[in-house]
């Protein structure tokens, strides 16, 4: 670009990588979702979600050397807590140490500044692998068969949404440093000791059965902004994530007035140009924008398609379940992260290669 082109006012070159990245995610939850739903799917958000984790993550086409490893290392990893969770079914005092070593491990790799998307994807494993092995054994196929195909559904989602719509050559937006925590020890035990609890509430209250959409809103929340980061962060973080259940209910309303998967294509499309385009964004509002997307999907994905075996509860208690969630993670995270050093020395920064 002439040097006079770029001192005119000219807009930015990362506009357009950003405007493209958040049609992407919007096209591949839109059509995901209604593919899944059209299917049959169990957990039809399971795709579309994964989906927007690994397109907001990247803005470039995940490898097939870098999927196959990730679903690798995934099945490694479920496979793993499905046998210890049917070995140890009876035995919750084995169980839930474990599942706490699990977390630990995750969180502790985020308060690190590793794992990016990763460490999500992972906590989603170790929520959903015990929760559908011991309460729905009556799904038709394993927990494991179920996350699997949801993340090979989220993969090929993103490979078809970056064939749409390539990167035509534009520069990127610089990526993101990643954080970590002055002390990562004492974060993960914290969030560990959060998210088992819920977990482990989900597992012994016969009327939560269908309810897993609170630990995985509350692991959603975790990986979003720290209360340490401020009150005003805070406010902000409960407002666009209850933001997204909002426009869930709405969604819903909508749909049941007009059933038809053209009406759930466009409303799903709406919220992921919405929520999705501002998780493209390269600002610090992106990591709860896409929370707030992950709120839609889940709650949305509850009401259109609960669970087999189980009784249908009101969608209004499925919106109370995420405003349980989102209370829960922000009244524990004040009560049990540990307190961040002034803002100077309060986080040291990697910066992405």
């Amino acid at each position: 670009m002439p040097a006079s082109a770029r001192s005119s006012g000219a807009p930015s070159p990362t506009v357009a990588p950003a405007t493209r990245k958040g049609l992407r995610i919007a096209l591949a939850v839109s059509v995901g979702f209604t593919w899944a739903v059209a299917s049959g799917d169990v957990i039809p958000f399971l795709g579309p979600l994964f989906a927007a984790q690994f397109l907001i993550a990247r803005s470039r086409p995940l490898p097939i050397g870098k999927a196959a490893g990730m679903l690798l290392v995934v099945l490694v990893a479920g496979s793993i807590l499905e046998f210890v969770t049917v070995a140890t079914a009876e035995r919750p005092l084995v169980l839930l140490p474990l599942l706490g070593l699990f977390f630990f491990a995750c969180f502790h790799a985020q308060a690190s500044g590793k794992g990016g998307a990763a460490v999500f994807l992972m906590l989603v494993v170790g929520i959903m692998i015990p929760l559908l092995t011991i309460l729905h054994r009556d799904l038709g196929s394993s927990a494991l068969a179920i996350l699997a195909h949801g993340i090979g559904t989220g993969i090929v989602l993103a490979w078809l949404a970056h064939a749409v719509l390539p990167d035509r050559g534009g520069v990127d937006a610089a990526p993101a440093a990643r954080l970590v925590h002055p002390r990562p020890t004492a974060r993960a035990a914290a969030d560990t000791v959060i998210l088992l609890l819920i977990v482990t509430i989900c597992l012994i209250k016969d009327e939560w059965a269908t309810a897993m959409v609170i630990p995985i809103t509350v692991a959603s929340i975790q990986t979003q902004v720290d209360i340490s980061a401020g009150a005003r962060a805070s406010v902000g973080l409960v407002l666009v994530n209850l933001l997204g259940g909002i426009a869930a209910s709405l969604a819903f309303v909508l749909l049941e007035i007009r059933p038809s998967l053209l009406s759930m294509v466009v409303l799903v499309l709406l919220a992921g140009l919405v929520f999705g385009g501002r998780a493209a964004l390269p600002s610090a509002s992106a990591k709860v924008h896409a929370g707030a997307l992950t709120t839609f999907l889940l709650i949305f994905g509850a009401g259109v398609s609960p669970l087999p075996g189980t009784a249908a509860e009101s969608f209004s208690m499925r919106i109370g379940y995420i405003v349980v969630a989102i209370a829960y993670a922000m009244l524990m995270g004040a009560l049990l992260w540990p307190r961040s050093r002034p803002a100077s020395r309060s986080l040291q920064t990697l910066e992405v290669a």
